[in-house]
């Protein structure tokens, strides 16, 4: 048996085991964020629907996908939040339609009909270099102002980027740099890279783990995870290439044949239209409705700090599956 096919029959029967107590309707969410977002959304999911065992569980985009592809309307999963739109577009056939259900006024290309009302969008994820000054100092570097600067042989074991094959992260920069360079370009860049690399890091969050242990000067990672770490007193500067910052889209959707089950309808509602505004104000800022706000100290101002790169076909998974065969990292 495969690996990948005997970590999804596990997580079924963790499903299965957890889904069995209690005598109330149970409803699954698989969440792709981050964990302190995900227990936000239990707290609150908790909180208002205690007639419902309502279980909130983090699994990766990757892994999630593949999750609900090889078991399709059988899963015991109910909802996606947070599953890149790639991915998205790789189950279409397993999701329900929700035409109608969200109430927030997204902005032009982010509606729940440009993706064919299968999904909304949950949010924007952006990213940028991420320093830490003070590692910077000890080195006697300076700080970074493009991604050429990170090939100069002092930053050598000083740099970290997210594997593009198991992060969202990791391949928006990837992709970007398709865009910009051509793949050649691209992987050329990289090449050029690897020896400044302390790891790829499996997660998006890996390269912020290790700026805030002091391993590494610079770390490709996302920009509110930065801006965050940055408030709490890390020594962290956000900066964006010339080239704009990298981005990708995540969505939520109810699996299909699951719409009509007792509660999934009021939750997913409830985190469409409420938490969905909620994550925005404290966690990811990056505007997508009309009349956002959020309450994050510093957060940087698009159009102002910086801009968006060039992030065509970022949404194709076909392209996403073709890039990744010839990453050869």
């Amino acid at each position: 048996m495969k690996k990948g096919l005997i970590i999804l029959v596990v997580i079924t029967l963790l499903f299965t085991f957890l889904a069995d107590f209690g005598g109330k309707e149970t409803i699954v969410i698989c969440a792709s964020a981050e964990q302190f977002r995900n227990d936000a959304l239990q707290e609150q999911l908790s909180e208002k629907f205690p007639q419902y065992n309502v279980i909130v569980t983090y699994m990766s985009t990757g892994k999630s996908a593949a999750k609900i592809y090889a078991e399709g309307e059988d899963t015991e999963v109910d909802i996606l939040v947070g599953l890149e739109t790639g991915y998205m577009n790789k189950i279409k056939n397993e999701l329900e339609n929700i035409e109608g259900m969200s109430k927030i006024p997204y902005t032009e290309g982010f509606t729940p009909a440009d993706n064919g009302n299968l999904w909304v969008t949950w949010e924007c994820q952006a990213g940028a270099i991420i320093v830490n000054t003070e590692i910077l100092e000890k080195h006697g570097l300076e700080a970074p102002e493009t991604y050429e600067d990170l090939l100069k042989p002092e930053y050598q074991g000083l740099v970290a980027m997210p594997d593009p094959k198991s992060s969202g992260t990791g391949y928006f920069f990837y992709k970007n740099w398709t865009n910009i360079w051509g793949e050649d370009g691209a992987l050329e860049y990289v090449d050029k890279l690897y020896p400044n690399l302390k790891q790829f890091t499996e997660s998006g969050s890996g390269p912020i783990k290790l700026l805030k242990q002091g391993e590494i000067a610079a770390g490709l990672a996302l920009t509110f995870q930065g801006v965050n770490e940055r408030n709490d007193g890390q020594p962290f500067e956000i900066i964006f290439p010339p080239e704009g910052s990298p981005y990708s889209l995540t969505g939520t959707a109810i699996i299909k044949g699951h719409r009509d089950k007792k509660g999934v309808e009021e939750v997913f509602d409830f985190i469409i239209n409420d938490f969905l505004v909620y994550d925005k104000e404290n966690f990811s800022p990056e505007t997508i409705y009309e009349g956002q706000t959020h309450s994050i100290p510093d957060y940087p101002v698009i159009g102002d700090d910086y801009i968006y790169a060039d992030m065509t076909g970022i949404q194709d998974y076909n392209e996403k599956e073709r890039l990744l065969s010839i990453w050869k990292y």
